[in-house]
């Protein structure tokens, strides 16, 4: 089978959604392998085994959480990516409610077959159904394709932190 067809495959037995509990091992396996090849190798103060010790926990609690968007990116039954999104309250610095995208990964076989903007576009539309009125995301500078996905997909720079080991 060619790589177009298998592409053009992949992007209709990929079925983007909603997280169950039976996703959870999928979830975390996706967020410890976002961790190892993004953080891990960004960021040597990060703790690459977090997604395995407190994901399953977290992740349970965050199904039933109203503020919180659990994505599953799911082809034949095997989770090939994910997002976690959370809505922030307004405040006195910020006068609007802001969801926030804290965690996207896709398999890099699934990368080519518009699912990452699929689970964007989602989380866009639970974000305004929800009342928010800006949407952000934080990307290692270092990590170029990360931040032009993001930029693909409506995003644009804000702010930059700057950080130093000590």
């Amino acid at each position: 089978m060619s790589d177009q067809r298998q592409a053009s495959d992949q992007r209709q037995a990929v079925v983007v959604g909603r997280a169950g509990h039976a996703d959870i091992g999928g979830l975390v396996e996706c967020g410890s392998v976002l961790f190892a090849e993004d953080a891990g190798t960004r960021d040597p103060n990060i703790n690459i085994d977090r997604p395995r010790q407190y994901g399953p926990q977290r992740l349970a609690t965050g199904m039933d959480d109203p503020n919180r968007l659990l994505l599953s990116a799911d082809c034949d039954g095997e989770v090939v990516g994910h997002l976690v999104g959370v809505l922030g309250d307004a405040s006195a610095m910020k006068p609007v409610k802001v969801a926030t995208l804290v965690s996207m990964y896709v398999r890099p076989a699934f990368r080519r077959s518009r699912t990452g903007g699929r689970l964007v576009a989602e989380f866009f539309g639970w974000a305004k159904e929800a009342g928010a009125e800006a949407a952000e995301v934080t990307a290692y500078s270092g990590n170029a394709a990360a931040v032009r996905f993001y930029e693909r997909n409506g995003f644009a720079p804000q702010s930059v932190t700057l950080q130093t080991s000590l």
